[in-house]
């Protein structure tokens, strides 16, 4: 496995793989690497020829500067774990490697609805940053392959609508969420988790569980409210929300029969850890 520190040493490699007609597999993380990760990377491995992996923690994505510096941080345990997944290359950029002329955003793309539910109307201003980083990654990379994870999924959606406004080539692959043992989707932010949240965090994948096992029988709203209410019941969680969405548009659906594609989105503050889940329906 490859380390590069500089987009040049980078593009040096992977436009040597293309010219030899290599398919080019990238998957964007922050670090703090776990399974769910190693699944993008095995999914970049079956589908291209050369799979490339960047750890960078993304300052413009984040709304809260205490939740930048508490973001872990563990790049020499992440490096072996590539390693060992196959990963062929990995890029660890500096901020300033990133964005050359500064971290405020230059250009602006109409993502029309996508944007403004969910987690762009809780982290306002946090798709502008997730925009800017992965396309600047992407340019960084010049991948024929992008492998994201569903456990983000207006994230995925978001991207994948991106590259239809910039006439990108490059194909979106999703990638589904990995969970633990018990039903708790991984996240890097599981680590933060004291022994109670991380019990506590449970909620929510068994009350999004609960409800997908409804499908397509009784009353979908009276459903998610009394999700709610079930998750908001355990002390120390607090919902942030709870929705169900069209898949494709992510506008809201009331009904089972509003749409035949259906994502159930939650997002809840667990202690001082705010974690996101989802499922999709049917």
């Amino acid at each position: 496995m490859v380390v590069f520190h500089t987009e040049a040493g980078l593009q040096a490699y992977v436009k040597g793989k293309r010219i030899l007609g290599k398919t080019v597999g990238f998957s964007p993380t922050m670090g703090a690497l776990h399974e769910g990760h190693m699944s993008l990377i095995e999914k970049s491995r079956a589908t291209c020829d050369i799979s490339v992996c960047s750890i960078f923690v993304n300052p413009t994505q984040f709304n809260e500067s205490s939740d930048l510096d508490k973001y872990p941080r563990t790049v020499e345990k992440d490096l072996k774990m590539l390693e060992a997944a196959g990963c062929d290359a990995v890029i660890l950029p500096s901020v300033k490697a990133v964005y050359p002329k500064g971290t405020r955003p230059t250009e602006r793309f109409d993502l029309g609805f996508l944007t403004q539910p969910m987690e762009g109307a809780h982290r306002p201003g946090h798709f502008d940053g997730v925009v800017q980083v992965v396309k600047r990654l992407l340019e960084m990379v010049l991948p024929t392959h992008l492998f994201m994870g569903q456990k983000d999924f207006q994230q995925f959606s978001i991207i994948a609508r991106l590259l239809q406004l910039i006439n990108s080539e490059v194909k979106i692959v999703c990638c589904p969420i990995v969970r633990e043992a018990d039903g708790l989707a991984m996240s890097s932010r599981n680590v933060r988790l004291s022994a109670q949240d991380r019990k506590n965090a449970l909620v929510l994948s068994s009350t999004l569980k609960q409800i997908k096992a409804q499908y397509p029988n009784g009353d979908l709203s009276a459903l998610i409210t009394a999700g709610m209410e079930r998750m908001n019941a355990i002390e120390g969680v607090d919902v942030e929300y709870l929705e169900a969405a069209h898949q494709d548009t992510l506008r809201p659906v009331k009904r089972w029969a509003d749409s035949s594609a259906i994502v159930l989105c939650t997002a809840a503050r667990v202690g001082a850890v705010r974690l996101i889940d989802n499922v999709l329906i049917p």
